[in-house]
């Protein structure tokens, strides 16, 4: 099959990419963001800045109290170790009706025989400033498919989802693209 066939993977691929909308915006995320997380990122990344964890300094900065380093963004919407299946509330947990409904060209690269998987980049930007208390939501969407690329690893296809965060107001707060390469590993020679 040609690129040009309405049939082929390609095609298929980017009438995927047509139909998709912007997402539906989510539930509230399990928790607001608050200083003891904050606080542990910080330890673990070793992150030093008083505007993340003295309230006295953060309360004379710019800022006028403690605000979230911007890169515990995807931290906050996270699940959690058990944050699958009945572990979550009802509200969070994703349906099989769901998990079909919107476009999937993850399922469509696994028939095609593009099983290996690896996240290439993330680009993300941020409006303002996290706050504690702040409660975050999150839309998602399919945002592009590349045409089939020849690279290092194996031939692939680029996948870029785009998120969008919003506060509590229905604000947009940030937004970042996260860009995968689902591939065919070269085969292996049999020693």
């Amino acid at each position: 099959m040609s690129s040009d066939d309405p049939g082929s993977l390609d095609a298929r691929l980017q009438e995927l990419v047509a139909r998709a909308k912007t997402g539906e915006l989510g539930p509230p995320v399990r928790d607001p963001v608050n200083v003891p997380m904050i606080n542990h990122w910080c330890d673990a990344i070793g992150d030093l800045n008083p505007v993340y964890t003295d309230r006295e300094a953060a309360a004379n900065s710019v800022h006028g109290g403690i605000v979230a380093p911007p890169t515990m963004l995807q931290a906050w919407s996270m699940p959690g170790l058990k944050g699958r299946g009945p572990a979550l509330p009802k509200d969070q947990r994703a349906t099989p009706a769901a998990a079909a409904a919107g476009p999937n060209p993850m399922r469509l690269l696994q028939e095609a025989g593009y099983t290996s998987v690896v996240a290439t980049d993330c680009e993300q930007d941020y409006m303002r400033y996290l706050r504690p208390g702040d409660t975050i939501r999150v839309s998602a969407e399919l945002e592009s498919v590349s045409g089939e690329k020849k690279t290092g690893l194996g031939t692939g296809y680029f996948v870029t989802n785009k998120s969008t965060y919003y506060d509590q107001h229905g604000e947009v707060v940030a937004e970042m693209r996260f860009r995968t390469l689902w591939f065919k590993p070269p085969m292996q020679s049999k020693t």
